[in-house]
């Protein structure tokens, strides 16, 4: 598979650098300092550019009983990857949780563990982790 690319709205890039970088791990590629920064997040380019807050309000969704921030991006992570990051999140004392690790559709094809964090700009981060990931599309 080959890596994404994902350019995103951020309004403050040292906040940015300080969460991606120092939180959540990722590299730090080229940036164009007051401007914008890349980072890789487990192999996908991200690029986080500064725009202003926008003023429109948060739309959410449901899924399996919670409602989910939309838009939203992630990665889908082996389970131990996914432990490990939710375990590195649940000691950060700074992360803004949406929604904390939980496992979704308990015993139904698609079972996954979730979480959901906002980054400092007000984007959200979804993380899933699968067993099999042969149920990553189940329907």
């Amino acid at each position: 598979m080959r890596p994404f690319h994902l350019a995103f709205p951020v309004t403050d890039l040292e906040a940015t650098r300080r969460f991606y970088g120092e939180v959540m791990g990722c590299g730090i590629g080229r940036e164009d300092p007051g401007r914008w920064i890349d980072f890789d997040l487990y192999g996908h380019q991200m690029s986080a550019h500064l725009r202003p807050a926008s003023p429109e309000p948060e739309s959410c969704g449901g899924v399996d009983g919670d409602a989910v921030p939309i838009p939203h991006f992630g990665v889908v992570l082996k389970m131990e990857d996914w432990k490990a990051l939710a375990a590195r999140l649940e000691a950060e004392p700074t992360i803004v949780w949406r929604l904390k690790p939980k496992i979704r559709f308990e015993g139904q094809p698609g079972e996954q563990a979730t979480m959901f964090v906002m980054d400092p700009s007000g984007n959200a981060l979804e993380f899933k982790g699968f067993s099999d990931d042969a149920q990553i599309f189940a329907a």
